[in-house]
């Protein structure tokens, strides 16, 4: 019976996050399974991955065969780093206490990697929040400012219009009076 380490979809249309597990490679993708070991989810920035390190181990130790998208994912949490250094203590190359330095110096530089991605992502996330925040602003002052002219040229028309209404009233009245002049004259 061969034994593949591979990931069964869950989740809603569109939204799939996936279960890693242990299966039989004849069982269908969503079938049946011998042990679920962890859970991907693609969804995420970065990718959340969580798996039982340790269980992956033993499995891969005992010949289950990672696909290669799982092989990759165990990969990123160095399950297949420690299964290569194990193999070497094994074999008498190294240490275990050689071995489990190695392996925790690469978790360490790891963690770092992934820290300073999603700190780079929350960053960019903030300078676009406050990239639209000045733009909405600087749209309102553009707004504020055209009401604020349109005001002012309402004004000055009826600035406008008063102002040859009283001329007209002003020339009306010197010409009353000139007449009113010329008839108390003759």
């Amino acid at each position: 019976m061969s034994v593949k380490i591979r990931l069964a979809r869950r989740g809603r249309k569109k939204m799939a996050i996936y279960d890693v597990v242990v299966a039989d490679a004849r069982a269908p993708r969503d079938g049946r399974f011998i042990e679920k070991i962890g859970t991907y989810n693609p969804n995420t920035n970065p990718a959340s991955i969580n798996i039982n390190n340790e269980r992956a181990l033993q499995w891969l130790l005992n010949g289950a065969q990672p696909t290669d998208t799982v092989k990759a994912m165990l990969s990123y949490r160095g399950v297949m780093l420690k299964k290569h250094l194990q193999i070497g203590v094994v074999k008498g190359a190294i240490t275990q206490e050689q071995a489990d330095a190695k392996f925790e110096a690469w978790v360490a530089e790891k963690e770092a990697k992934i820290q300073s991605k999603v700190d780079s992502i929350g960053k960019a996330k903030e300078e676009a929040r406050q990239k639209a925040l000045e733009a909405e602003a600087a749209k309102n002052q553009a707004r504020l400012d055209a009401i604020k002219a349109r005001e002012e040229e309402a004004k000055a028309a009826a600035a406008a219009a008063e102002a040859p209404a009283e001329e007209a009233a002003e020339d009306a009245a010197p010409e009353a009076s000139a007449e009113g002049e010329e008839a108390t004259e003759a």
